[in-house]
């Protein structure tokens, strides 16, 4: 009983002087490892509070991650993540993640900014992307690894057609086919030659990318 009085003594001290520890800041390494054969826009990746959801399967995506899984805008999602309350840190790629290749980004961690959330544009097709979704960082783990599936934004067509794809062979961004979209987001069906896009090129086997967060 006196060592609990004594603890909450000092406490109240403390509080009173003004010198209660700060809350722990860990910097957190993101590596992005792309597994397809798609291109990649440069990935956002974010690290909040549980009450942050960047998408959220079976219900229709934000129009900034529309924008993200459409064209590869990032800019819109960017912004509106770094200006939420719940949101500690925001780091985005310098350039597109090439087939194979790896992109290590670094985002701040502490307290309750212990979850992320990580997206990208698979650029050969009408609104596929890679996403994280509120992922659990754990302190107690120097590393964690994630295997992470391509989604279906819902707010374009999968026409396949080239008139309407932002990457190569195509070229066209900005340019879309919402007619019969899906209207939510889900995990996307792939590429099946519908269109002007040869599945031996273009198609994927989930995952497609893996995800390593290294505790500094």
């Amino acid at each position: 009983m006196k060592t609990r009085t004594l603890v909450l003594t000092l406490m109240v001290a403390a509080l009173a002087a003004g010198t209660m520890p700060a809350e722990a800041q860990n910097t957190a390494t993101i590596q992005i490892t792309n597994l397809s054969h798609q291109i990649i826009s440069p990935p956002v990746v974010v690290s909040h509070t549980w009450k942050v959801a960047v998408f959220v399967p079976g219900q229709p995506a934000s129009s900034d991650l529309a924008a993200l899984a459409e064209d590869g805008d990032v800019t819109g999602l960017v912004d509106l993540l770094s200006g939420h309350d719940e949101v500690l840190d925001v780091a985005a790629a310098g350039g597109n993640l090439l087939p194979g290749e790896t992109a290590t980004l670094e985002v701040e961690v502490r307290g309750k900014y212990n979850r992320l959330s990580a997206v990208g544009m698979l650029v050969t097709t009408n609104d596929a992307f890679f996403g994280l979704s509120n992922f659990y960082i754990d302190p107690s783990q120097p590393v964690q690894r994630i295997m992470v599936p391509a989604w279906d934004a819902g707010t374009e067509a999968n026409n396949e057609m080239c008139a309407f794809i932002p990457g190569p062979p195509c070229g066209n961004k900005f340019v879309r086919d919402t007619e019969d979209a899906e209207g939510f987001v889900s995990i996307h069906s792939g590429i099946h030659g519908t269109g002007d896009l040869l599945p031996s090129e273009w198609a994927w086997q989930n995952p497609v990318v893996e995800i390593a967060v290294i505790m500094n």
